[in-house]
């Protein structure tokens, strides 16, 4: 009937507008959506960036960006650009050859098992795709800044915090945060954190999380109800290989996506 309908339309709308809300708020546990407009955390506004002297923390000091480079894994994030559905997330850091520049390879699987539960292992991406993100070294940040580019517009990837092997010194866990804004407007903002080690504990995930409260980060994302943890299956497990992936191999979508992803790498340098 028209009433019904009408009852529906609305019932869509109000819970699109929940949803939307949620979002401006990063709140509900919608740690991959959230559109970042100033907002407020906990009663208080929170308006445009921080200065990146406002967050670094003293495990920065004599930081070395070659000790940065390498594989990480990514464990939770806050970034409506990212798609909560992909697991295993990893990525691998390497500095150009002029030392000017950086790319870094982003590697995804997707869907995950647990949000795709009859399909994940007829995807395409099962096995994984990449893509690659560049950025440059300015000499006149102070060591920890990396410019990045992304939808059309460069914006600072602040490495906030790192942890060091108390024996060799290598960085085994970092926190990574993107902030942009227009006008004095906080339009996005994005936090990684990241290990060199596949799987963390819940004690080593609350402690990163403390180290972001202490940088000051939780307005801006960085509390646990705001942030997504990525999925992972078992370290051990095999690629995945059935019928389907046969198919795609078949009809050499590995080969496409592989192509796809020199270009994509080539048009960065």
């Amino acid at each position: 009937s028209k009433e019904f309908r009408n009852a529906l339309n609305v019932a869509a709308l109000s819970a699109f507008l929940t949803y939307v809300g949620a979002g401006l708020d990063g709140q509900a546990g919608l740690g991959d959506f959230n559109l970042q407009l100033n907002d407020s955390y906990q009663g208080q506004v929170v308006k445009g960036c921080p200065a990146y002297e406002d967050v670094r923390q003293p495990s920065m000091n004599d930081f070395d960006l070659d000790k940065y480079q390498g594989k990480w894994y990514e464990q939770k994030f806050h970034d409506w650009t990212q798609f909560k559905e992909v697991y295993d997330t990893t990525l691998d850091i390497k500095l150009t050859p002029d030392r000017l520049g950086w790319i870094d390879d982003f590697g995804v699987k997707g869907p995950a098992p647990d949000s795709a539960k009859l399909s994940w292992d007829k995807s395409p991406v099962a096995n994984g795709a990449h893509y690659f993100l560049f950025g440059r070294v300015d000499a006149n940040d102070p060591p920890g800044i990396l410019r990045e580019k992304g939808f059309g517009v460069e914006f600072p990837d602040y490495i906030v915090d790192v942890k060091k092997d108390p024996t060799t010194g290598e960085y085994t866990e970092a926190i990574q945060f993107q902030c942009l804004e227009r006008g004095g407007v906080r339009v996005f903002e994005g936090i990684n954190f990241m290990s060199r080690n596949p799987v963390m504990t819940e004690e080593e995930l609350t402690a990163m999380h403390q180290r972001a409260k202490a940088a000051g980060m939780y307005p801006y994302g960085a509390a646990p109800e705001q942030m997504h943890t990525v999925a992972r299956r078992g370290v051990d497990e095999p690629q995945i290989d059935n019928n389907w992936q046969q198919m795609w191999h078949a009809i050499g979508v590995d080969r496409l996506l592989e192509l796809l992803t020199e270009s994509i790498e080539d048009g960065g340098r």
